[in-house]
């Protein structure tokens, strides 16, 4: 089975979390805690793909898939694919779970933007 990767959108690993994700002090980060076989985050590629070309100074996105890392995913508790998980300054700050359109999604990053 093929990685539906967003475009644009760098994948992160377990290996590199912390610098990637943790250590990111100038922006907040989205995390989309996703999987090759789960037909939501298939839905949700092209809407991440957008935000994370539109809004590259804002906020940074990183996809990491659930199967082949899944330390990061066991830590946060992520239960279920996709999961956003917003860190800002190290910290989680905002948990979303499930597709939605570009505009909901954009809707609820609001506060962290």
């Amino acid at each position: 089975m093929t990685t539906m990767r967003a475009l644009g959108v760098a994948e992160v690993t377990d290996a590199d979390f912390a610098g990637e994700v943790l250590g990111e002090r100038d922006r907040p980060v989205l995390v989309e805690f996703t999987a090759d076989w789960c037909g939501p985050c298939r839905q949700l590629a092209p809407v991440l793909s957008e935000i994370a070309r539109e809004e590259r100074d804002r906020i940074k996105i990183l996809q990491l898939d659930v199967d082949r890392s899944p330390e990061a995913a066991i830590a946060y508790r992520v239960l279920s694919a996709p999961t956003m998980i917003v860190f800002r300054g190290g910290e989680p700050v905002l948990q979303l779970v499930g597709a939605r359109a570009k505009r909901k999604l954009l809707a609820e990053l609001a506060d962290v933007l």
